[in-house]
């Protein structure tokens, strides 16, 4: 009798192992099947919040790159200065929100093909009728988004400190000021301005050409773990372009094809 439960104890020990074995085989799959990515959630039309749900065009595009590569995204929301620490930290897998390559990004990521292309625009509001082409805000406070690389793109604009730059933490307390005149421009880039001025009928009017274009695309960190993942990125890219995903979703956000 005494081996007889030997045995069965045995046996129950050794099923209970390979259970353990199991659960943590499917968790470690679980988590291999997730990547974190980096949203503001306040960056229409790029990602933002409707009915509770983060949408837009970056988003969209993640999600059509995801789903091709069997994964699943889980959003982080975060102010864009937030977001790039907690990529640099390794928390992040990558950020998708409108992230421009500049050679001092370049430095320190590895990025993937571009899926958008941006230019820097500045716009005043409409009643500065003594604003009307770029040299008309010097001495003036044009206002941005900390972090963003267009308060770098103001900077190489006016090399002698022409103008005053303010910077705040979000978006809509840049656009918020300039459209009570509390300063006297804003900028962002060229699209994303024209979809917020015709969702909200904002007071602006664009001043002169854009002060410089820019390529969009996804950062990734210069490791082994990155650079999986950006090759993977950058096969779905192309595919998503030359199916045309890529065209109808910039379609769908802002009215134009900003992908190519």
């Amino acid at each position: 009798m005494k081996k007889i439960i030997t045995w069965f104890a045995a046996i129950l020990l050794t099923s209970l192992s390979l259970i353990g074995c199991d659960d943590q085989s499917n968790h470690q799959a679980t988590e291999q099947n997730i990547i974190k990515v980096g949203s503001t959630g306040q960056s229409y039309p790029n990602g933002y919040k409707q009915d509770g749900k983060l949408v837009g065009f970056d988003v969209e595009v993640t999600e059509a790159i995801a789903n091709e590569l069997g994964y699943k995204v889980e959003w982080v929301i975060a102010e864009f200065g937030g977001l790039m620490g907690q990529f640099d930290s390794g928390r992040l897998d990558t950020v998708a929100n409108a992230v421009a390559v500049t050679p001092a990004r370049q430095a320190k990521y590895d990025f993937s093909e571009t899926y958008s292309f941006y230019g820097s625009q500045i716009v005043t509001h409409k009643d500065n009728n003594n604003i009307n082409q770029l040299t008309d805000f010097n001495g003036k406070t044009i206002a941005g988004v900390l972090g963003s690389n267009h308060i770098n793109n103001l900077k190489k604009a006016f090399p002698n400190n022409e103008i005053t730059i303010k910077t705040y933490e979000t978006r809509d307390g840049a656009m918020h000021d300039a459209e009570f005149q509390r300063v006297d421009g804003y900028v962002n880039s060229k699209p994303i301005l024209l979809a917020e001025i015709k969702r909200k009928n904002l007071p602006f009017k664009l001043v002169g050409d854009p002060i410089t274009i820019e390529q969009v695309a996804f950062p990734f960190n210069k490791d082994e773990k990155g650079q999986a993942l950006r090759e993977k990125f950058n096969q779905v890219i192309e595919k998503l372009r030359a199916n045309g995903t890529l065209k109808n979703l910039s379609i769908k956000y802002f009215g134009e094809d900003i992908t190519s």
